[in-house]
């Protein structure tokens, strides 16, 4: 990279991640503000078993949500793309197309918060709710507890896993060019981050929807998971301890 093109990386480096910054907050303050008008996970009104309306908020709820815990993670690769983008192409392409690899990245995630959101209308209309955003009931928090641990060990998560570690791997083998290429790759980096993902977020249903606190850790462990150095050993001690709090969790209910 020329001193010209580094220069130029620099500063458009800085106006994507102030942009994320800026898109993160402003989710932060939505859901900050939807959990202050729920009266901070207070049990909410009963709702019919089936809404369409109460189901697309719901969805957009969760798309909101998976903005926020997963931005922050996919920086390294956002930048890396960027970067490849600058060596290939005139400054303000590159630019455009870095935040359509974001797009296809988080339009992944919407496709997740739909089966998410749809999820949660099924365990709220079977009763398995205490609210509509509320915890699930204890046997399945248990069994969710359970599944994540046994997840953190499966072949799908290091695999999966293994390609959200490593952003040039990704853009070596997995690049397109022009701008549905660009798309295309940042729906495939987030298939493969719901791969190693999906069953943290999943423990939303435990802690309650609108836990921001519980939010905030998830988010935290991705980021550690997906950025610090020797993260494959301590998944699988994270994995036993989420095993040993489900059957904890299952064995005080039976008690």
């Amino acid at each position: 990279m020329n001193w010209t093109i580094a220069k130029a990386y620099q500063r458009d480096r800085w106006l994507i991640i102030s942009g994320m910054v800026v898109v993160i907050l402003l989710t932060w303050g939505y859901l900050f503000d939807s959990a202050r008008a729920m009266g901070h996970h207070a049990a909410m009104p009963a709702f019919p078993a089936w809404d369409g309306g109460l189901l697309v908020g719901i969805s957009a709820m969760w798309s909101i949500m998976m903005i926020t815990m997963m931005l922050p993670s996919a920086t390294p690769m956002i930048l890396g793309f960027t970067r490849v983008q600058h060596q290939r192409r005139p400054r303000e392409k590159a630019v455009r197309l870095t935040w359509l690899f974001i797009m296809g990245y988080l339009g992944a995630w919407t496709v997740f918060s739909l089966a998410a959101a749809f999820a949660q209308w099924v365990l709220f209309s079977l009763g398995l709710m205490s609210s509509a955003m509320g915890q699930t009931d204890t046997r399945l928090a248990g069994a969710f507890l359970i599944g994540a641990g046994l997840f953190q060990w499966s072949p799908l998560k290091d695999a999966c896993m293994t390609q959200c570690r490593s952003p040039l791997d990704f853009l070596l083998n997995s690049w397109r060019d022009g701008e549905r290429g660009a798309l295309v790759m940042g729906l495939h980096h987030g298939a493969f981050c719901i791969g190693c993902c999906w069953m943290l977020m999943l423990l939303m249903f435990v802690g309650g929807v609108m836990n921001l606190l519980w939010m905030a850790a998830i988010t935290l462990y991705v980021m550690a998971e997906k950025l610090m150095p020797r993260m494959q050993e301590w998944g699988r001690l994270t994995g036993g301890l989420l095993i040993l709090s489900g059957v904890l969790m299952l064995t005080l209910f039976q008690g």
